[in-house]
């Protein structure tokens, strides 16, 4: 177990929805955490603000951007563990701007490396995503499962899973990368489809969906977070990627009619060709193998899907002002 009493740790992406809760449960287990957070000329801190004042004693705030490689040394110096969440994360976004996408998922985690190598860092947590493995070609999808670069984004993830892991064996970069599941929870955009739906279904009598097919192994924030701060530490992770999943999975379809009768509201769901990936590019199917993470760590999902859409849906029931239902977000 890590005293987290005694560490610095440094959160790239740390305004961000899992960022944030990462960034809460570190201070709340007692380590000094530095947030990196993209420049913005309002100063804005994103969802930190959400973190009440009393927990906040040993939170630093620096402000950068990934692209910068100065800035992001600057963020590394001093620190013992990082966990490089920051990333444009949006898929419909990498179809519009791929070489942004590229730019700050590849070159952003190459830099970061870059300064944990000449700092000597202790431990790196590299975040990536499962849909680095594009549809699945067999179920549950364990680590061996082919990477299939089915979006500009899934591809720029691909890039920096496969940077950590050369900076792991060209220059022994203590780094451990792990594929989240489709993580939900309090504070995520309407970029992803759990707030798209709950957020149309509390304030319209229509939710505009694409495909309903797909299925996604949907694991709440909370239980994610955990996995990360699990992972510090780990010799077995060290230099490779590996999965962090319920080992379930729910249709998109499915999904929606569930969160319909959880909020008791009577509203029809409708197919809406603009929110269709190109056909080639979506992901029909995502089950996660977390076995090995398991192993390592003695990780398991804690929360269930009943219980996390719960907390999903009544935070977003109280913070509606942050989102506008009836825009497609991309």
């Amino acid at each position: 177990m890590i005293d987290w009493t005694q560490r610095k740790v440094l959160v790239t992406g740390a305004a961000g929805f899992i960022g944030s809760h990462l960034t809460e449960q570190l201070l709340l287990a007692g380590a000094s955490v530095r947030a990196f957070i993209r420049y913005n000329s309002k100063g804005d801190m994103g969802f930190l603000t959400l973190i009440p004042s009393e927990r906040r004693e040993k939170l630093e705030i620096v402000f950068g951007d990934l692209t910068d490689p100065q800035a992001v040394a600057n963020a590394v110096r001093g620190m013992d563990i990082v966990f490089h969440l920051g990333a444009l994360i949006a898929i419909p976004y990498s179809y519009v701007n791929p070489i942004h996408v590229v730019q700050t998922n590849v070159m952003g985690t190459t830099y970061v490396l870059e300064a944990a190598h000449q700092q000597k860092i202790a431990y790196m947590v590299n975040i990536s995503s499962s849909e680095v493995y594009g549809t699945a070609l067999y179920v549950p999808i364990d680590e061996q499962h082919s990477l299939q670069g089915q979006s500009p984004y899934s591809a720029s993830k691909i890039g920096a899973e496969k940077i950590a892991e050369s900076y792991y064996r060209s220059f022994g970069v203590p780094v451990a990368t792990l594929r989240p599941f489709n993580t939900y929870g309090p504070r995520q955009s309407a970029r992803a489809v759990i707030p798209s739906i709950i957020t149309q279904a509390l304030s319209r009598d229509e939710i505009h969906l694409g495909s309903l097919a797909p299925t996604r192994d949907l694991n709440f924030v909370l239980d994610t977070v955990a996995g990360m701060m699990q992972a510090v530490g780990s010799e077995a992770l060290l230099g490779r990627s590996t999965n962090i999943g319920t080992g379930t999975e729910i249709s998109v379809g499915d999904l929606a009619h569930k969160i319909i009768a959880m909020i008791g509201r009577d509203v029809q769901i409708v197919q809406d060709t603009e929110r269709l990936r190109p056909s080639k590019s979506e992901v029909e199917r995502l089950l996660a193998d977390s076995s090995f993470m398991r192993q390592a760590t003695g990780w398991s999902n804690q929360v269930s899907l009943e219980d996390g859409l719960g907390q999903t849906i009544e935070w977003i029931r109280q913070h509606m002002a942050l989102y506008r239902p009836k825009e497609y977000a991309v």
